[in-house]
């Protein structure tokens, strides 16, 4: 019997159906549900680790004397002491596509959200406002708009298929440029990344947090953004400078900022974007 333990503190229904998905030579449990004085006894004797954001480092690694994999159970692995797992001969994998559209729909969700001005005037309405014409001039369709999209793998691909569909013109940067083919299935153009940043009405950020990545939208490149633009990143906090973001925001130039990811998790009250 393989023994498996996922790290993460999660609802009832997510541990529920990782226990349903688990193969029959597998005993999934649970870090949050083994005593602490016992969890350095399973943990040395663990086939698998799973983590969603849990940190693994190599502190835990060295206590997994049984270890053979780390699973991640989303795409990015930056949480993952991936050097030292390797030194210990301990695979590493993740699920590449495997959040594709989730995630693809909620930039979507988070562009329309800015574009129709839905958290504030939910807001009003809750107080009882009625609020008819107050948003009317800072409300925009996607239709017409051009979405460059920062990051060209799994999830840049479906949003560019769910944009296409609201109407918008595709540009897009990757590090490495797409085929030809792949450019015209998507209908999107390669553009570099700060010409991206200067055409879009829309920029959304699906790129994993790496040397390259960390501040790679800084204060220099957030004044290249267009006036009424939309910044979504659902790629890994730190790939934007929060503190440039918070003082271009504060000029009230954009349109909006779609905010999934934040470069210490969890946030708090202190955070001067929120």
């Amino acid at each position: 019997m393989l023994a498996c333990i996922f790290l993460d503190e999660v609802d009832e229904l997510t541990e529920r159906l990782v226990r349903q998905a688990a193969p029959k030579n597998a005993q999934v449990l649970f870090l949050s549900e083994i005593e602490e004085n016992k969890r350095a006894e399973y943990l040395e004797k663990a086939d698998a680790l799973l983590t969603a954001t849990y940190i693994v480092d190599e502190k835990l690694l060295r206590q997994c004397k049984n270890l053979k994999i780390v699973q991640k159970t989303g795409v990015g692995t930056d949480n993952i002491d991936k050097k030292a797992a390797a030194a210990l001969d301990i695979k590493v994998d993740n699920v590449p596509g495997g959040n594709a559209n989730g995630v693809a729909e909620l930039t979507m969700g988070l562009i329309l959200a800015i574009y129709r001005n839905l958290i504030p005037l939910a807001a009003l309405g809750h107080r009882g406002k009625w609020a008819m014409w107050e948003y009317r001039g800072a409300s925009f369709e996607i239709r017409g708009k051009v979405h460059g999209i920062v990051g060209f793998g799994h999830i840049g691909k479906r949003t560019a298929q769910l944009s296409r569909v609201f109407g918008a013109k595709l540009i897009y940067y990757n590090r490495t440029r797409q085929a030809e083919d792949i450019e015209r299935e998507y209908a999107v153009k390669y553009v570099p990344l700060d010409v991206l940043l200067q055409k879009a009405d829309i920029i959304s950020i699906h790129l994993p947090l790496t040397k390259e990545t960390k501040n790679l939208i800084d204060a220099k490149r957030l004044k290249l953004l267009k006036d009424n633009a939309v910044i979504v990143n659902v790629g890994r906090g730190g790939i934007i400078n929060e503190e440039a973001l918070y003082e271009e925001m504060k000029k009230g130039r954009f349109a909006g900022a779609g905010i999934d990811v934040w470069a210490k998790e969890p946030f708090n009250s202190q955070n001067k974007l929120i």
